[in-house]
């Protein structure tokens, strides 16, 4: 076996024991986490994450750990900004709090399974399109200055969600949580429930997370190992980090901006590759890339605990 079948064999194992590990015992149930737990399991799941990371470096060489590393981080700050749309969407169908947890578990599943078939068409439409990099990098820069100029608050709203339209239009729906159950029966009818709604809600969310992440990996790697593994071990990780978060979100004000500059900088720099790499070779330009990422996602979220954003109400500070 080659050192990339091996770190495939092992990552694919993990993956399972992981999964395996969440479902069992970590799950327990529809039991909510506490935030000691919730800190406990998510320091758990970025040690798991860089840990392999170290093991990419055995197998692979620093350059490619470097570059997980880098996608890794990248990809777990845009992993915050999504808890801050699930908390929406928990809040806004009322979702009672010992239901939260499977109904996490269950969208997140879906997640892994959507990035993976998004990651495969798009490496593959990128190897026999070459300059749809072009695009992407477009498509960066463009989400990256919306991102830095819109509000969290603007951005979102389950209400309008064109998920929850279509929902509604092709299927049977109550907005009742049907005590835990997905799918009940009234007068001899099924009725799907708010919490069925809020599972496919939560899955086709990181889709839309996906459209922003899959190609920001791609402008810091074209590794393919490097691609599905750190958009992977990102998404473990998101239950333990909503539970841990969800109090916690709306305190990084700046979290957004930080996200933002980093996006545009990898379009930029998906745009200008052919230019760049005659002045910065390969390994440079990588630790370019996770110094820029680190220090704009760690400088914006301590930014954000030192300073509030005009306008902001007390209560939303306290």
């Amino acid at each position: 076996m080659t050192t990339t079948q091996i770190t495939y064999l092992v990552f694919g194992i993990v993956l399972i024991l992981a999964v395996v590990f969440d479902l069992g015992l970590m799950s327990k149930g529809s039991k909510t986490m506490t935030i000691k737990q919730a800190l406990y399991q998510t320091l758990f799941w970025v040690a798991l994450g860089l840990g392999f990371g170290a093991f990419v470096w055995f197998e692979e060489g620093k350059q490619t750990a470097l570059e997980y590393v880098s996608a890794y981080l990248m990809e777990w700050s845009l992993s915050i900004d999504n808890i801050f749309v699930f908390v929406l969407i928990f809040s806004f169908f009322k979702v009672k709090e010992q239901y939260i947890p499977r109904a996490l578990l269950i969208g997140i599943l879906l997640a892994i399974l959507f990035r993976v078939i998004f990651i495969t068409v798009g490496v593959e439409l990128v190897n026999r399109f070459h300059w749809l990099l072009y695009i992407f990098g477009a498509f960066l820069i463009y989400t990256g200055f919306k991102m830095f100029t819109t509000d969290h608050d603007d951005e979102f709203d389950p209400q309008d969600s064109w998920v929850l339209k279509q929902l509604k239009r092709y299927l049977p729906i109550t907005l009742e949580d049907g005590h835990g159950h997905y799918r009940i029966r009234r007068h001899g009818k099924p009725l799907y429930t708010a919490l069925f709604v809020v599972v496919v809600m939560l899955a086709t969310t990181d889709i839309v997370f996906a459209l922003d992440s899959i190609p920001a990996v791609m402008g810091i790697s074209r590794n393919v190992l490097v691609i599905y593994t750190s958009n992977i071990f990102a998404v473990l990780g998101l239950r333990s980090l909503f539970f841990l978060l969800r109090g916690a979100v709306s305190k990084f004000d700046y979290l957004q901006q930080g996200i933002a500059i980093v996006l545009v900088f990898i379009g930029l720099k998906m745009l200008g590759e052919e230019l760049i790499g005659t002045f910065v070779n390969k390994n440079q330009q990588v630790v370019i890339s996770l110094v820029v990422i680190v220090g704009c996602i760690g400088g914006s979220i301590v930014y954000s605990l030192y300073n509030r954003k005009p306008g902001v109400p007390k209560d939303k500070e306290e």
